[in-house]
């Protein structure tokens, strides 16, 4: 386990509730995903239009990254510091599908721009400024192992120093987004970076903030 990197903060957005730092913070429990999507994006009180044309990926990885990042100090880094990695096992299949019934009329050009996942990784980065090193991988599951050594790599050799990390995934009413603010300097309440750590806040467990 690298302990000279931190998870200074997380979230999770599941089951229409939206924990941050493993507190939660907003719940809409019957809402449609929709609806949910709506009613967070109105409870962080955002004045951002574009969201209002997202994918529900893109929605939903832009709000969890609201959250994650509420009270962290993004002015500390420059714009190239600070990259993404992201996964999930559906890719954009929830709007490759939305498109395919759009061909059968019309074709909807706003949909066939969110046929690519890392059109959700543009989303973020084009709200928060972000220029550094980005990436998107498919997997069935959440390979939190994978996210350590990777993320590990872009901080020791300097190609990044902070990192949003973790999994963003959604198709028809199922969905989870789980992120990590990874940065190399520990702050009030943060954990060592590591796949266990990870994987226990991904189960949504009670995590031994000493591990």
């Amino acid at each position: 386990m690298n302990i000279n990197y931190y998870i200074t903060s997380n979230v999770t957005i599941v089951k229409n509730v939206v924990y941050h730092s493993e507190r939660p913070v907003f719940e809409n429990r019957n809402a449609g995903l929709p609806a949910f999507l709506l009613s967070v994006y109105q409870h962080l009180e955002l004045n951002y239009p574009k969201f209002y044309k997202m994918d529900n990926l893109s929605k939903l990885g832009l709000l969890a990254t609201e959250v994650l990042l509420e009270d962290t100090d993004i002015k500390l880094y420059q714009a190239e510091e600070v990259g993404l990695v992201l996964s999930n096992a559906n890719a954009s299949l929830d709007s490759d599908q939305r498109y395919i019934q759009s061909v059968q009329d019309i074709p909807s050009p706003a949909l066939f721009v969110y046929t690519l996942p890392n059109i959700m990784i543009g989303e973020i980065c084009i709200r928060n400024n972000f220029k550094g090193e980005d990436a998107f991988f498919i997997f069935e599951k959440f390979d939190a192992g994978f996210v350590e050594q990777y993320v590990n790599n872009l901080l020791g050799s300097n190609v990044l120093q902070a990192c949003i990390c973790g999994w963003v995934d959604v198709l028809d009413d199922d969905y989870k987004a789980v992120l990590f603010w990874v940065e190399k300097t520990s702050r009030a309440n943060a954990i060592p970076f590591s796949a266990r750590n990870m994987d226990t806040i991904f189960d949504n467990l009670v995590i031994d903030k000493y591990k």
